[in-house]
């Protein structure tokens, strides 16, 4: 096949079946009967430098233990490899889920090219797929295995050292240095048994965080804590960190962080920070409120549900009689982005300055809830409003439970002059 033959196929794979260069390579060589597993060229690292997500990684190691066993997919059963890598550096678990065309033994010295990581319960993990190819070497190529005194248990990466601020959904393997704020014990069923779990609140100076820890660490409220090991991941819309007996947690002096009432206060975040982080906990909005959805004001609940009645009709149970409730549903906008602001009945009652009882008699009175939810809408749409609280994310954007708020007085000469005094400087 021609030099110009390929660029013309490979033109055609990338211009009108809009695939990507990978693929139309790896497309062209496979169509032709060659290995598109040669087309990837993998990284060369040593064990202790792998981090999950590693996409295409080569690595020389002595297979430490191997073994078989039979996993169920969904085509049916299907025997794959497992045990334990080492080199110099670590060992590290591997699983090969495709067949090989060599045996493994313990003490085997391989090349392995093109294999990928993933995290596993903060751990990483050497996989073996399609395109990975593995071939013995001598065994000198590398020393021989000596288990470090008391180890055994396999290795777990370099953690990254991370802010709370900057913890995201799917971390894993993070040092974190934070003050614990609250934390209480608690009995959850996992696989059909009792284990104990210890979930609270953690804090530096960047913000807060909740947390699980699936081992008694003795932790007190106040202690300030070097974990390292850690996970995140996204628990009830908030990113939340875990660790378990695979974390190492020391305890640090009560100087290496600021005090509990300075790291517990609750930080300014931009909305746009919160969406790209994925909600976060105790934060403060400022912003404008540019609308009140459907269901503010005075509304009634299902008393068996507490869902909002529609028409005077819970859409479980049917027609009932609704229990009165006053609430603020609003679309909070800082120009960075929005958020829907939800505001219970203290705090629809202060921002109204009367109470449920009075908003029921305006009610009656006007013979319509509407009176009530238009003077919400009255005092509070296009108005800066500073609110604080948990703010939560799922598939319907970003909501914040408020648990507390106030409308911000701004005035407008004063800004004028301070802004002008920072473009001009003080006259």
């Amino acid at each position: 096949m021609s030099e110009s033959e390929i660029e013309k196929e490979l033109s055609s794979y990338l211009n009108v079946y809009r695939v990507s260069l990978d693929t139309a390579k790896r497309s062209i060589v496979k169509k032709h009967g060659g290995n598109p597993s040669g087309l990837a060229v993998g990284i060369s690292k040593t064990i202790r430098e792998l981090v999950p997500g590693e996409q295409s990684v080569n690595l020389l190691a002595r297979i430490v233990a191997v073994n078989e066993k039979d996993v169920t997919v969904e085509s049916g059963t299907k025997r794959i490899l497992y045990g334990i890598l080492g080199d110099p550096s670590a060992t590290i678990p591997f699983t090969a889920w495709e067949p090989l065309n060599l045996t493994l033994a313990k003490g085997d010295v391989v090349r392995i090219g093109n294999a990928y990581t993933k995290e596993y319960r903060g751990q990483v993990q050497v996989n073996f797929g399609v395109r990975t190819t593995v071939s013995k070497e001598k065994p000198d190529a590398l020393p021989e295995y000596k288990p470090a005194s008391g180890g055994g248990l396999p290795y777990t990466s370099k953690p990254t050292e991370m802010k709370v601020v900057d913890l995201r959904q799917g971390a894993s393997n993070v040092a974190v240095t934070a003050r614990i704020l609250s934390v209480e014990a608690r009995e959850v069923d996992v696989d059909g048994a009792k284990k104990s779990v210890y979930s609270g609140v953690l804090a530096d100076a960047t913000g807060k965080s909740q947390f699980s820890a699936w081992k008694d660490f003795g932790l007190k409220e106040n202690d300030v804590l070097r974990i390292e090991g850690a996970y995140v991941k996204s628990w009830r819309g908030i990113p939340q960190v875990s660790f378990d007996d695979r974390a190492s947690v020391a305890k640090l002096k009560d100087d290496a962080l600021p005090a509990a009432d300075q790291v517990g206060e609750s930080p300014r975040m931009w909305i746009e920070d919160l969406a790209e982080r994925g909600g976060g906990v105790d934060v403060t909005v400022r912003g404008i409120l540019i609308d009140l959805r459907e269901g503010s004001g005075l509304v009634y609940r299902c008393p068996e549900c507490n869902r909002v009645l529609r028409k005077n009709a819970c859409r479980i149970h049917g027609e009932v009689k609704g229990n009165a409730d006053l609430r603020v549903k609003a679309v909070l906008d800082d120009g960075s982005g929005a958020l829907t602001a939800v505001f219970n009945r203290e705090l629809t009652e202060a921002l109204l300055d009367k109470t449920m009882d009075a908003a029921i008699a305006q009610a009656k009175e006007a013979m319509s809830v509407d009176v009530v939810r238009d003077e919400l809408s009255d005092l509070l749409v296009a108005q800066p409003i500073e609110a604080r609280g948990n703010v939560t994310s799922d598939d319907y954007g970003l909501m914040m439970i408020v648990d507390s708020a106030k409308l911000l007085r701004v005035d407008v000469q004063t800004e004028a002059r301070e802004m002008l005094e920072q473009m001009e400087g003080p006259a």
